[in-house]
């Protein structure tokens, strides 16, 4: 194994799971089925447990050349450009600091975790993808169970790669959005369910007046929430928002 891809081993390790968890069928098949891609992508679930790969969709050929049938974990963290696989050990240890020292490792399963990289593709060229982790199963002291983790490759719309990550609420969770990892003021860019709700309607091309009708909320109300999130996702504009936020897994 590759010093390189040992630094990521390490990061998990302390926190997998030493037992097989289970994973509900039917949610698995509801998030797979409700995937929306802004470009050519690929899923698998990784077993934390023995690191075991299932349900690896069959594009995972077409982008990186990998046989369906025998690729590993280890083949695909392979993949990853050697300079940014120093990035991608530090943002899985932010995310594990994250959610294991800050708000309980039980949100875990209520959260979407983004950010991107370059990945080797079968021609053998380094791409922009985004890389976007969501946890299945937890062990009952927290261990890591199951993972759905999803490759989106971004080329088309940027190779450029800001190197920050994103923690992406569900079922109500606030979501925090271009996070350094470095970043101290870190609770300073929390966006609440309601602030997510407004990106996706204006990335759908809905207006303040069309908004505040779908959302029971006043025009005004909703000019002073894009200003927010403007600030907040350090965006010029709202073309500058909508790509921040399909390069960093928000919709």
């Amino acid at each position: 194994m590759l010093p390189e891809i040992q630094s990521l081993h390490d990061v998990w390790q302390s926190n997998r799971t030493i037992k097989n968890t289970n994973t509900n069928q039917i949610a698995f098949d509801n998030l797979t089925n409700s995937i929306i891609s802004t470009g050519p992508f690929y899923f698998y679930i990784i077993d934390f447990f023995d690191l075991s790969l299932h349900h690896i969709s069959k594009s995972i050929t077409d982008i990186h050349g990998f046989n369906v049938e025998s690729v590993t974990f280890n083949d695909i963290l392979g993949a990853i450009h050697p300079e940014d696989v120093d990035f991608v050990t530090k943002a899985e240890a932010f995310s594990t600091d994250f959610f294991y020292n800050k708000i309980g490792f039980e949100k875990l399963l209520n959260y979407k975790i983004s950010y991107s990289f370059r990945f080797r593709i079968e021609n053998g060229d380094y791409v922009l993808f985004n890389h976007q982790s969501l946890m299945l199963s937890l062990d009952d002291n927290g261990g890591l169970g199951k993972s759905l983790n999803i490759h989106t490759r971004l080329d088309h719309l940027s190779n450029s790669n800001t190197y920050k990550v994103s923690f992406i609420g569900l079922n109500g969770e606030p979501s925090f959005m271009n996070l350094n990892l470095d970043d101290p003021n870190l609770y300073l860019k929390e966006f609440s369910k309601r602030e997510i709700d407004i990106i996706k309607l204006i990335a759908n091309g809905f207006n303040n007046n069309q908004i505040s009708e779908k959302l029971f909320i006043s025009p005004l109300t909703v000019k002073k929430h894009r200003k927010n999130i403007l600030a907040k996702s350090e965006s010029k504009n709202t073309i500058q928002l909508i790509k921040n936020c399909i390069l960093q897994g928000i919709i």
